[in-house]
């Protein structure tokens, strides 16, 4: 780019501001994958996303700290980091990372829930407890994230008034699980069509 249009008015006031609100939501896109990635223990992947992370906010803030009186690129940089926060949990679901913990609480038998889930492919237990409405089943299952709409219907089927937590698994040692586990799924092989 010639420097009379790096200094005209259609730069400074369009197109700079846009170019530094894409380089936010990317970089804020990054880094929102890759505080889940941290969070899910997995080492390998948060150091290569905050690379990049850090190197596109220095590449935006440098045109910031260029053009200070320049308020159409402090709107871009807010819009910018805004956007990655919605873009970077959008993009974190669709992957669908991880694994999860499926409780239900139950007054009818356990039992006949964990044959429903095991016949589908899924690892469940049960065991009996004392609720404040009287005797409960509650039955535990360890799932790959990705699979929580499969099983979600599969309850509502059961009972569509049963009542379930879903709390998200670090790590897992363990276990019987419905298809290959997402570590071993290539990266984009892992994304799935939302709800």
């Amino acid at each position: 780019m010639s420097a009379n249009f790096l200094q005209s008015d259609i730069y400074l006031y369009g197109i700079l501001p846009l170019l530094i609100f894409l380089a936010r939501v990317c970089d804020v896109t990054i880094g929102t994958l890759r505080i889940i990635y941290v969070s899910k223990g997995q080492s390998r992947i948060a150091p290569f996303l905050g690379f990049f992370e850090v190197l596109i906010w220095i590449l935006a803030i440098s045109q910031i700290m260029k053009n200070l009186n320049n308020f159409a690129c402090y709107f871009g940089y807010a819009a910018g980091f805004a956007t990655g926060n919605y873009i970077g949990m959008l993009v974190e679901e669709r992957l669908a990372f991880g694994k999860v913990l499926i409780r239900v609480f139950s007054t009818e038998s356990g039992v006949e829930l964990v044959r429903i889930l095991n016949s589908s492919g899924f690892g469940a237990t049960t065991f009996q407890a004392q609720g404040a409405q009287g005797n409960v089943s509650i039955v535990y299952s360890i799932i790959n994230r990705k699979d929580l709409p499969e099983v979600q219907q599969l309850l509502i089927n059961f009972n569509p008034k049963l009542f379930y937590v879903v709390e998200d698994i670090r790590k897992v040692n363990q276990g019987i699980f419905h298809t290959s586990t997402p570590s071993k799924i290539p990266l984009l092989r892992r994304w799935r069509k939302g709800k």
